[in-house]
């Protein structure tokens, strides 16, 4: 059966929140020098006295992780949001944050304002990243289901191009000192647009049948072309049956006097930190101040940003279609040796401060084999490793420890590159041999193993 246009339709709108996603996640980094110029920001001291320790802080890492921190927020509460008042009722609120986010960092009179706006950003990108997936899933028919929500995490990868490409056009007009909120601010556009495409998109069958409200269930069921669409709402509310009574299984149950699920666990947690333990997303906030260290201009900074958003799409796209070819722990093999090469490289570019001219072909390097590998496996690995009644609260903890990373990683990173360009990209690169020999070690490969037989292999009673 051809797949319907208005599935179709509907899936385009809410992977469109995954690209506004991408486009705010990447638009920063051509940002931070007009930013840090306009509002004076520096190196802060912070004193703990009952450590009898003072740590430095950046007011520009603040500003960059900020948005992080009502990414967790976001994420952590849009899930039970969206089961009470329905995914597209919150994606329309998503849009609506993302445009006053836009305009608020467009127009802020200050730091604090526009850390404010900042965060409401955040609390978007977190709200989108899990509305998305959940309203196309609930949409797609069961056969085409992974491909359709797939184009959630590519359209990501497109915003993350646009937000480059976008920074590099604007930084053709001369705009001065009005540039950076320019840059800031054209993401109102695309967000009211999502917003207006959304009362064009039907509520999800499953949220309706959620809420009793059966009829307009099965109308749904038809409008999207569902063959027997008597035998999916019942299908349906089997499922729902069972979701009830799997909300009482724990993740950290114990049995034998050891968690039940603890290789899970520890799965989970160490894929999602080396995720970020590779600098992806470091890199990617403050790609422009990584080429304007190494002596690039601002102009040809942002057009060596264009070069990389474009590596990452394309090798995101050959990752997707070799993960069940390849599997998950090869790829994850070659990514960490790969990223630990070159971001060895990148390091001892930026030690020996010669050979400034490989930067750009060595960070490309690096998001080829990082986004070709643990950006394609990371999502995936998450939905197969844990047991099916406790397959959510596995797959937040693994994105809630990305998500800390991230924050973390995103306030130090331009406090240590202070210091010496070098020392973050050698840590990644530590990081990544740590990965290699974690994966060795504790990875098992999941390319054609049922998750029954899976459970077996983690010794899950």
């Amino acid at each position: 059966m051809p797949i319907n246009r208005y599935v179709l339709r509907s899936t385009f709108v809410g992977a469109l929140g995954g690209l506004l996603f991408g486009f705010d996640t990447a638009v920063i980094s051509g940002t931070t020098d007009g930013i840090t110029h306009a509002f004076g920001l520096h190196d802060i001291q912070l004193s703990l006295p009952l450590l009898h320790r003072t740590f430095s802080l950046s007011e520009l890492g603040i500003t960059v992780s900020i948005a992080l921190v009502g990414t967790v927020v976001g994420a952590l509460t849009a899930g039970a949001l969206g089961q009470h008042f329905g995914s597209r009722e919150m994606l329309r609120l998503t849009a609506v944050l993302y445009v006053i986010s836009a305009i608020g960092c467009a127009f802020a009179p200050s730091w604090i304002l526009l850390l404010a706006a900042r965060f409401i950003g955040g609390l978007g990108i977190g709200g989108s990243s899990v509305l998305g997936p959940v309203y196309i899933a609930e949409l797609a028919p069961p056969r085409l289901r992974g491909r359709l929500v797939g184009t959630f995490q590519i359209n990501i990868v497109i915003g993350i191009l646009l937000a480059y490409l976008s920074n590099y056009l604007i930084s053709l007009l001369n705009l001065g000192t009005r540039e950076w909120r320019v840059e800031l601010g054209v993401a109102a556009v695309p967000a009211a647009i999502f917003f207006a495409l959304l009362f064009s998109i039907p509520r999800s069958a499953r949220w309706l049948t959620t809420q009793d409200r059966l009829d307009e269930a099965l109308a749904v069921l038809k409008l999207m072309g569902t063959p027997n669409s008597e035998a999916e709402l019942a299908d349906i509310r089997e499922s729902l049956n069972l979701e009830r009574d799997l909300k009482q299984a724990s993740l950290f149950e114990r049995r034998n006097g050891r968690l039940r699920y603890g290789k899970p666990i520890f799965l989970a947690i160490a894929i999602g930190a080396f995720n970020q333990l590779s600098g992806i997303n470091a890199i990617l906030y403050y790609l422009g101040d990584i080429f304007s260290a190494a002596g690039f201009s601002r102009v040809s900074g942002n057009m060596q940003s264009v070069a990389i958003g474009a590596m990452n799409l394309a090798a995101t796209l050959v990752g997707m279609a070799l993960i069940d070819r390849f599997g998950r722990k090869t790829l994850l093999l070659i990514g960490s040796v790969g990223t630990a090469l070159c971001l060895a490289a990148v390091a001892a570019i930026f030690a020996t401060q010669q050979h400034r001219e490989l930067l750009v072909w060595a960070l490309v390097a690096y998001i080829a084999f990082f986004a070709a590998s643990q950006g394609a496996v990371v999502w995936v690995y998450l939905s197969e490793i844990f047991p099916t009644r406790v397959r959510g609260k596995g797959q937040s903890l693994g994105s809630g420890t990305h998500w800390v990373m991230n924050a973390i990683l995103s306030l130090v990173f331009p406090i240590i590159a202070a210091r010496s360009g070098a020392y973050p990209f050698a840590f990644f690169a530590v990081m990544m041999v740590l990965q290699l020999i974690v994966v060795v070690i504790f990875f098992p490969e999941t390319k054609r193993v049922s998750l029954e037989e899976l459970q077996r292999m983690l010794k899950i009673e």
